[in-house]
């Protein structure tokens, strides 16, 4: 019993050493900026480019912005995440594959009108993100969370929702019709496809994991705004 305390205070010592190393890492990384970072509407200076931005909130390791950069070069990508150990990843492998039109964001997406100006943004990902069930404000396709959204990104801005759970996706498609969004894909089962577009193709973490276990996953995009009448 005392042998296997030892080997647990162990592991969780090197554990909490590599968190530690990557927070380090990642805040003295060339393509990461977190809440303390000076970016509000200076994001395409930022770029260097005036290529448009795509976001991914809740990135995770930022497995679709990584996907999404190596796609298309002439868009701009950042990922979105609280969580600077997962961000990391994203971050070394940006730099790794020089990826140089993707950043790395740590921030609450709660606050993302501090970190961008209107109009900056013009696509949006949420990608396997927390559904939530006691807490539907906090779903990131909420009223709540749209309201947010719209005070940073263009008009026209599309967002892309691709979970495996069902609770997000009904929920995602009762806020689309209450606030009259149109939506212009439905998918409620991606692999279930004769064929899957290539970019529906690209897999993260937590995807691999829900297709394991044998989940099904979802798809979703519809405008931010209502249509003009």
């Amino acid at each position: 019993m005392q042998l296997k305390c030892i080997v647990c205070c162990f592991f969780a010592a090197v554990m909490s050493k590599n968190k530690t190393e990557k927070f380090i890492e990642f805040d003295n990384f060339e393509n990461t900026l977190d809440f303390n970072s000076d970016t509000k509407g200076r994001w395409h200076e930022i770029f260097g480019n005036q290529n448009p931005i795509v976001v991914e909130l809740a990135c995770g390791k930022g497995d679709y912005a990584i996907g999404m950069a190596r796609m298309f070069p002439d868009k701009n990508f950042i990922g979105i995440d609280i969580k600077g150990n997962r961000l990391w990843r994203g971050a070394k492998t940006a730099i790794d594959d020089k990826l140089d039109h993707v950043r790395f964001l740590r921030i609450q997406i709660d606050y993302l009108e501090k970190h961008f100006a209107p109009d900056e943004i013009s696509e949006i990902w949420i990608t396997f993100p927390d559904p939530q069930p006691a807490k539907a404000r906090k779903r990131l396709s909420s009223s709540k969370f749209l309201k947010i959204y719209r005070q940073v990104a263009k008009a026209n801005t599309r967002i892309h929702l691709k979970c495996d759970s069902d609770l997000f996706y009904e929920s995602t498609l009762e806020t689309a019709q209450e606030e009259k969004l149109k939506v212009h894909e439905n998918i409620s089962d991606i692999y279930a496809m004769p064929e899957v577009p290539e970019i529906l193709q690209i897999k993260t973490f937590y995807e691999k994991m829900w297709l394991k276990d044998g989940r099904t996953i979802k798809f979703v995009v519809f405008d931010l705004n209502p249509s003009e009448a």
